[in-house]
């Protein structure tokens, strides 16, 4: 079949610019800000053709996302290399979760070949494509568009170069993913950078409020003895959530990550409740049902937002986790608010 037209059957090939293998100190620094906070989601590199090395006509054409860590990831493991890589615009998202979302597809891919002219670069119509990239593109198709075909290959960058000397063929641990407990600490900072900075300083402040808010105004004193323990469950929940399960994924009963997350919450509540200023609090029949109801179902919460960063669950499986979690969720919240205030109105002899 033809190849698709470009705008410009005229217009020379664009190739964005040449990269090497190396990985400065500089986008080493950049790569630890990535995985610790928000600055992942502007790290983007520009979308189309790069040449690694000196690549000739006759050099294999990888591709990749244009999330700069995903496309340095790529380049680092191909040292030695001659190579073009085609970055398709994947919105800054890697290539797992851009396949996911359409990003990584079969139109952006057509797109990218058709404008970075990538015909009259190489002499053949290869293209590899990591494996992850699978569910987003419709290799028949692509081959059908533009004449290129595409192979998937590994599904780890580091695995290439085998997968190249052994004639572009996988063996079968190169098609699977492990997922081990250094994979899955490495992504926790996701989950504990969002739960620390958005949510329990909104917490800490509530709670401070409601526990030093007294008949005659707000007491520091009060603030702080009453509140301490439940700042102390709140880090708890957020390390129960957002570490300790992750850390423990395939050890905690239960397929489902809201279930697994309740399960570490109630172990690292009850853990909790034998540190002397926690263990306090418990007297008061109400802290206590706050204890046990609010703690766990937060580390809960944090421990579903997991799941988009793991291999165990799909974006179908994703969603029904959400909407049966989330009612549960606002109804724990809620009933523990209750009981906290019946508790200061009981304080106050309200009641």
């Amino acid at each position: 079949m033809p190849l698709a037209p470009a705008n410009d059957e005229a217009a020379p090939a664009r190739i964005l610019g040449t990269v090497t293998a190396d990985i400065s100190r500089a986008e080493r620094w950049e790569h630890f800000r990535c995985r610790m906070g928000g600055f992942r989601n502007s790290y983007i590199v520009e979308p189309g053709l790069y040449a690694l090395g000196e690549p000739d006509a006759n050099a294999d054409v990888l591709v990749s996302a244009n999330y700069k860590l995903s496309f340095d990831s790529l380049r680092r493991e191909l040292s030695g290399l001659d190579a073009w890589i085609l970055v398709l615009d994947t919105k800054g998202i890697n290539v797992w979760c851009a396949a996911g979302k359409g990003t990584f597809g079969t139109e952006e891919l057509i797109k990218r070949i058709v404008s970075s002219r990538l015909d009259s670069v190489v002499n053949h119509r290869r293209l590899m494509l990591p494996q992850l990239g699978a569910v987003g593109v419709k290799a028949a198709e692509v081959r059908r568009r533009t004449g290129f075909k595409v192979s998937f290959g590994p599904v780890r960058a580091s695995d290439i170069p085998a997968y190249m000397n052994a004639g572009y063929r996988k063996t079968p641990g190169m098609g699977t993913v492990d997922f081990t407990m250094r994979d899955r600490l490495v992504l926790t900072p996701m989950e504990l950078n969002p739960a620390m900075k958005r949510y329990y300083p909104w917490f800490a402040a509530g709670v401070l409020l409601l526990f030093g808010l007294q008949r005659d105004g707000i007491l520091f004193s009060s603030a702080w003895n009453g509140a301490l323990p439940f700042l102390l469950l709140g880090l708890i929940a957020v390390a129960a959530g957002a570490l300790i399960t992750p850390a423990l994924l395939p050890y905690i009963p239960f397929r489902s990550f809201a279930l697994k997350g309740l399960v570490a919450g109630y172990a690292a509540v009850l853990l909790a409740t034998l540190i002397p200023v926690v263990s306090n609090s418990q007297d008061e029949i109400l802290l206590r049902a706050v204890t046990f109801l609010f703690f766990p179902a937060a580390s809960s919460y944090i421990a579903l937002q997991f799941t988009g960063s793991t291999t165990y669950t799909g974006m179908s499986g994703v969603k029904k986790e959400l909407r049966i979690g989330m009612p549960l969720y606002i109804g724990a919240a809620a009933i523990s608010l209750l009981l906290l205030l019946v508790y200061k109105f009981n304080e106050w002899g309200v009641i």
